[in-house]
Formats: C-alpha cells, structure tokens, sequence
C-alpha cells in the first residue's frame, strides 16, 4: 500500500484502533502504538490527545476512559503512539501495561485538544515538563524535526531519577543531528551507583535562567503535574514573563483567575430550581436540580455517558442535544460547529428547564 493510495482516507473514531506494538520506556511506562485496520492515516496536530475506552471488571459497564496525549507526530501517520505511565492507584494503564498486545483492538475517541504549537508564529520555543508531561513536547519537537524547521526550542524535563527520564534517548539522537534543539535535564536524585553530572533538585527560577536566559523571549509549553504546572507558572510571572506566551496542558480541573472567568449574562443555574433531563434513546426521565449536570444525572438514572477529565478538557461525554436548553462552560473541549449542530458536555452542561438528549 502506497501513501498515495490512502492519502485521502482520514481515520475517524468510529473505527477501532488495532494495537502494533507495546515499548517499554522507564518503569511502570510503555508506548502503545496503533494503525486503523483499514489502512487510513491519522490527522491531528502535535500535542493533541487520545481517550481510549479500557476494559474494566468491576466499574460501571466494564469500561474506564483515560485520556492521553499522542505522544508520536502527525508526520508520521500510518500509526498513532501514546505513552502512558501507571501510579500507584492506576486501573486503566495498569491494564494496557499488563493486558493490552500487538493485535487486541480498542475504541478511542478523538484526536482533540487545544494544547499545540501547530497555528505558532514563535520562532524560539520553552518546552518544560515533568514526568510523562514530556508526550506533547515528544510530539511537538519530532514534528518540527521531521519538517526541517529551523530550530530554537530549549527542553527541559524533570523527573525523579536519570532512570526515568521518557524519551532520553531518543531526544539525544534528535538533538545531536540538529543545533537547535538544547536539552535540559532535571532529576530529584541520581540513580544509585550512576554519577549524575546534570542539574539536581527542584526546578526553580534560578534553574530557569541558567537554562534558557532569554526566556522572556520565548513561548512556553508547559505539562506535567498540577502542583509542578502551578510552580511553573508562578515562577514564571514572578519574572515578569508575559502570560499571553505561556501555555499548559491538564487533564485536571482548570485553573480559574478573573480573567478566566466567562461573561455569565443568560441564565445562571439554581440549586433551588428543579429541571428535567429526558434520556431519549433509553427512555428514562431524570429530575434534577439546575445545579446538576448532565452527567451526574446520567449516572444517577443508572446510565453510562463516557466521560474522562470531568472539567470539560477532553470531549469524552460529548453527546447530542435534541431538545431544551444547558448551561455549558466549557474548557475547550467541544468546537464551536459541533455547538452549533446540537452537541454539549454532559459533564460541564447543566439542564435549564426541560431537556432532551440522546442517550
């Protein structure tokens, strides 16, 4: 099969992926590479995500959704990669890391996210994270490599130990074939009987401009855990770097500032006002308060809406609204065309009045 003779076939995510390969990367982490079974290309930009639809014994309808963010690039679209790491209290990738092979086939949903450098105009990029929040910036960086673009991209990553540093290798070998890409190292403790030569301890301002001093001139992408984004952020406009050039990926509850907050001028949820949620294709009619979402009511009536990040970030719960009106605020995770044609997030959407959707 040539490129050409697929070229104008898209995947979309009513076919199921088929697992190719599982890479171990560091411990308790492994690349999970799919193909679409009929030969079609992925189409997405770097630094988007996946959710899969893992199995599940014991949880509501036998499934989970995880979200995850592709951590291949889009250059490279016969197959479609995502790195997923298992903590301690993991179902999900605890499954695939012990479950998923080469030819098991699974449901996703997606590609989607807002978290890319795809539309920039920069010509100097800040990629930081920590820990498996290196996937987009994995992505990112390999599609500007593999498109000859000039580089100017500082990478730092922080992880626990040089050991579990994802993608070391790998970005060692993209680096030492172009000068534009300058990789920074951050580990809390080296491994035991290794030197560790490299930057050691928590990531800080003072770490920031030993690594990249004209950070002010560049635009920042930043993922990794909450608690990490957050001192990232605050380090950041502590130096008088401009938040307009500062971007982060979560798949946890935004972070609200005043400026954030949404111009509320229609109809503001009641907790003391009662609504109706009709579920048309099961037949159930849900009563509820205006406070309630969509999807908390779904799952009260004892119904199953997929759903992932539960902030409005990943377009799991995405369903169709055929009658009534919601109170949506979102977090980039459904388009504006699909607003228009009738979908909401049942996670983030509240029922005004009577309702009707199709589930």
């Amino acid at each position: 099969m040539t490129l050409s003779s697929t070229s104008a076939q898209v995947w979309q995510d009513s076919e199921m992926l088929e697992c190719v390969s599982v890479v171990p990367e560091v411990p308790n982490t492994a690349s999970f590479s799919f193909k679409a079974p009929s030969g079609a290309l992925f189409s997405y930009d770097a630094g988007q995500f996946l959710t899969l639809e893992i199995p599940a014994p014991g949880q509501p309808g036998g499934v989970v959704h995880r979200t995850y963010t592709i951590s291949s690039s889009p250059s490279r679209p016969r197959t479609i990669t995502i790195t997923a790491k298992a903590q301690a209290d993991s179902i999900g990738t605890r499954w695939m890391l012990d479950n998923l092979q080469p030819g098991m086939r699974m449901k996703a949903i997606g590609p989607a996210g807002l978290f890319t450098n795809a539309a920039s105009k920069a010509d100097k990029f800040l990629f930081i994270s920590a820990g498996s929040g290196i996937t987009p910036m994995m992505s990112m960086t390999t599609c500007m490599y593999d498109e000859g673009q000039d580089l100017d991209v500082v990478f730092i990553n922080c992880a626990k130990r040089p050991s579990e540093i994802i993608f070391r290798q790998r970005l060692e070998q993209m680096a030492s074939r172009v000068p534009g890409i300058d990789l920074k190292f951050v580990v809390e403790e080296p491994d035991r009987y290794s030197p560790w030569t490299g930057y050691q301890g928590q990531f800080n301002q003072l770490m920031l401009g030993l690594m990249a001093p004209d950070y002010l001139e560049r635009e920042v992408y930043c993922c990794g855990p909450e608690p990490f984004m957050t001192a990232v952020r605050e380090a950041l406009a502590g130096l008088g770097f401009d938040m307009d050039n500062y971007h982060q990926e979560s798949f946890g509850a935004p972070v609200e500032t005043a400026a954030e907050q949404p111009e509320l001028d229609d109809v503001i949820p009641d907790d003391a006002t009662s609504a109706e949620i009709h579920f048309a294709t099961s037949g159930v009619t849900a009563k509820v308060a205006e406070t309630d979402t969509v999807l908390a009511a779904a799952r009260g009536a004892g119904l199953n809406i997929p759903s992932g990040c539960t902030f409005g970030v990943c377009g799991t719960c995405k369903v169709k609204k055929t009658a009534g009106e919601v109170h949506m605020v979102h977090n980039g995770g459904i388009s504006e065309d699909d607003i228009e044609a009738g979908y909401i997030l049942a996670c983030c959407s509240n029922p005004i009045g009577k309702v009707e959707v199709e589930v």
